[in-house]
């Protein structure tokens, strides 16, 4: 959830940029709310009258907007060509023809299904665009529906404004943000007196979005000055912050109308609020606002929105499974792990699932050992001074937990890196070491905000299977290779398939320009050779970099078709050089032996350097010396494939909903004995299987056999052996299968050394199938 924060206060701090202007049609007059409608709990449905604010608002948009119109009525018409996806080109009249009109040109049903436009994608010049707004300039024209992820953006975007309305004629509430989020929209609100929303207040907002959706509300836009953004909004105090922190004074921003709605937003939206056929409220929160616990406490109302009925039965029959497979329930219910409130968002992993945690890390190491890494440890702590050095301190401290040792600001480190260029650099390197795959699993610390912990895919405490690799510029495209190729042996594991995004140079980043697009280039290479190669086609992600440099982001898929995030290779040109990161090229001479004596100066002054910058907080390091003839730069890449082991296993949780493969399974096997008489055999074989390496687990209670059966079926154990007297005198076992129904009822016998060797390939090959 604290990524829908982010996203959301990013989305404010977007819509503070100059944006290009249009016309828009009409809207259509209003129909007024039912007086006297009430609810089940005797209030009012709507305020009546309504919110002095909500006049106020509409009477300064209707004079602001009829001036707009009369210089749009002035602008010189021209002939322009509008080129679609399958090259074919259409002639229109620039502020006049839209988007909608071409889609009406080609069929009413493209038109109605189609949520929103893009134009010129790919492109400097690429964005999105308001279906009814005229077209300005020739151009690309896309027009995508709900199925495409911008598309469903803008209809749950759409749909947030609707229910910022209804939300203002129920209330009367001051708005404050809402945006849309992975799997549907929020609107987050003042109410008078600081009230809570209730759930009897969902039935309600309900029926008013209904009410709006047959008005067909037509969404309009308009630009308006910060002097008017003042005035429209000075009854609503969030807004006011918004506007004064993040709207530089002269500039322009834009307002979306809908109704009685009008709101500080960059849009685009759909055409009409009729578009919004399906519409649910689901929960309710308490919150702060822009997420900062210092401020106001607000009250979020979070919603899901489809364009027909089928897909809202389809979300909601998802909603039901996804509970099910809720890692926090599943992890409860096998004491996998469990969260206390004297360390939030730390979790305490329990015996079982400390043994999916240790299979995972195996696994890993197995890997590291073929593809050459090198594990090393690091300090968990650091002076503030290498932070401000490698750049974190300036971008990243407020997610950090720092404190004081000694008069001086020090912090628990929140991720790896720097600490591995200490370790590149404690000595001379040469070109022969190269490349160096630096992997280790240390223990790291982020300052997550409360609100947004959640289970084990938000903690504060966590450790990750991080590695960076040092290598020469002609090395990265093939390390790169590389990592995809170890991207497809993990992920295949455990039936994961994976989508690729390069994400390029963000706002507030380090360094030049052309190291960028150099380290963007190279990446660009390596992908496009990846799809080459049968990988499938990679997508580009502008802006969303790293502020040290750009990054491929790795997305995979599980089985209710989630989309998560978990790997990500980064490449970084800036903290080699800002850590004075150096090795011997093929031409550099042996030092002679005055200067191998002299070292320790020489590296005293070259660490001692950073330092000293790095005192004042605020200090970036932008350039540093070239290193000496016959020295180099290294490159370095950041990469991760489980991301932290604590989400990796929330995802794998759900993902399997706590069926888990027999080689990572913490229950591999349950032994149930038919009578007493033979529980020695039991534990006979129970020693047998733990000798080697098996988790077996035994039922020697005084339960029936059928309850311990069952007992072992409901806790998913992949295996059940059952042994009676014949198993006994035959040293053989009845294996039931959990994935083979067939099998429940009586197993199949099979010799107990067969059985041994049988589950323990079926462990070292580490296959999906359960079967032995």
């Amino acid at each position: 959830m604290a990524e829908a924060v982010k996203d959301a206060v990013k989305e404010v701090t977007d819509n503070v940029k100059n944006l290009a202007v249009s016309g828009e049609a009409k809207p259509k007059k209003e129909k007024k709310a039912k007086k006297g409608a009430e609810t089940g709990d005797g209030r009012p449905l709507e305020l009546s009258p309504p919110a002095a604010f909500i006049d106020h608002r509409v009477k300064i948009f209707e004079q602001l907007k009829a001036k707009y119109d009369e210089e749009i009525a002035q602008k010189p018409r021209e002939k322009i060509e509008i080129t679609l996806g399958d090259g074919k080109v259409h002639v229109g009249e620039s502020w006049v023809t839209s988007p909608a009109d071409i889609a009406r040109g080609i069929s009413k049903s493209l038109f109605e299904r189609t949520v929103i436009a893009r134009l010129d994608h790919g492109t400097p010049d690429e964005t999105l665009w308001d279906l009814e707004r005229p077209l300005e300039k020739s151009c690309k024209l896309e027009l995508l529906d709900f199925d495409h992820e911008e598309g469903k953006r803008v209809f749950w975007h759409s749909s947030a404004h609707i229910l910022g309305e209804a939300s203002e004629r129920r209330f009367g509430c001051d708005l404050c943000i809402g945006p849309p989020i992975e799997d549907g929209f929020y609107y987050e609100m003042a109410l008078p007196e600081k009230a809570a929303v209730e759930s009897s207040d969902y039935k309600p907002l309900e029926t008013i979005v209904s009410s709006i959706v047959k008005e067909k509300q037509v969404f309009q836009r308009l630009s308006l000055s910060k002097e008017d953004l003042l005035e429209m909004f000075k009854s609503n105090p969030y807004k006011q912050h918004i506007i004064k922190d993040k709207i530089p004074d002269g500039t322009f921003t834009t307002v979306y109308r809908n109704g009685p709605l009008i709101d500080l937003c960059r849009g685009p939206h759909v055409p009409h609020t009729g578009r919004i056929k399906q519409f649910k409220i689901m929960k309710n929160s308490a919150s702060y606002f822009l997420g900062d616990a210092n401020n106001d406490s607000l009250q979020r109302i979070y919603g899901v929105s489809f364009p027909d009925k089928d897909r809202m039965q389809e979300h909601l029959k998802y909603l039901e499974e996804a509970a099910k497979r809720d890692h926090r329930k599943i992890g409860k219910e096998q004491e996998l792990f469990f969260f206390h409130e004297y360390s939030p968002g730390s979790c305490f992993f329990l015996p079982h699932g400390m043994i999916i945690y240790n299979t995972l890390n195996a696994y890993l190491r197995e890997q590291y050992w073929k593809r050459g890494y090198q594990e090393v440890g690091s300090p968990n702590m650091y002076n503030s001074a290498l932070w401000k050095t490698s750049g974190h301190w300036q971008h990243y401290s407020e997610d950090m937990f720092t404190f004081e040792v000694e008069k001086e600001k020090w912090a628990l480190k929140p991720m790896n890196c720097p600490g591995h260029c200490l370790i590149f650099g404690h000595r001379e390197r040469s070109y022969r070491e190269l490349p160096i795959r630096m992997a280790d699993f240390g223990i790291l610390h982020r300052n997550e905000a409360s609100g947004a912990l959640s289970g084990l895919t938000r903690v504060r405490r966590f450790q990750q299977d991080d590695t960076h690799i040092f290598c020469t510029e002609d090395q990265i495209t093939e390390e790169i290779t590389q990592l995809f190729d170890f991207l497809r042996e993990v992920y295949g594991k455990f039936g994961f398939t994976f989508k690729l995004k390069l994400s390029t140079r963000p706002e507030g980043f380090l360094g030049e320009i052309s190291t960028w697009d150099k380290a963007e280039a190279k990446l660009t290479e390596a992908l496009n050779q990846f799809t080459a190669e049968g990988g499938g086609a990679w997508e580009l992600n502008p802006g969303d970099g790293a502020f040290y440099g750009p990054k491929i982001d790795i997305t995979i898929q599980d089985a209710l078709r989630r989309d998560f995030q978990c790997a990500t290779i980064q490449l970084d040109f800036q903290l080699p050089q800002r850590f004075e990161l150096e090795y011997m090229t093929s031409e550099a001479r042996p030092k002679t032996d005055k200067e191998a004596a002299e070292k320790p100066k020489e590296e005293k002054e070259k660490h001692d350097r950073p330092k000293e910058l790095a005192e004042a907080e605020n200090e970036v390091i932008k350039k540093t010396p070239a290193p000496p003839p016959g020295y180099a730069r290294p490159v370095m890449i950041h990469r991760a494939i489980y991301g932290s082991f604590e989400r990796f296993i929330g995802i794998l949780t759900e993902h399997f909903a706590g069926r888990w493969p027999f080689w990572i399974s913490p229950r591999q096997v349950m032994i149930i004995p038919v009578m007493p008489a033979v529980n020695p055999y039991v534990q006979e074989v129970q020693a047998l299987l733990r000798a080697q390496g098996l988790h077996a687990d035994i039922d020697i209670s005084g339960n029936t056999m059928q309850k311990k059966i069952r007992t072992a079926q409901l806790a998913l154990y992949n295996f059940i052996i059952v042994v009676g007297a014949e198993e006994r005198e035959n040293k053989a076992a009845n294996v039931r299968n959990r994935d083979d129904q067939e099998s429940q009822k009586r197993g199949e016998v099979i010799p107990l050394d067969e059985v041994v060797k049988k589950l323990v390939k079926l462990r070292d090959e580490r296959r999906l199938e359960n079967k032995i």
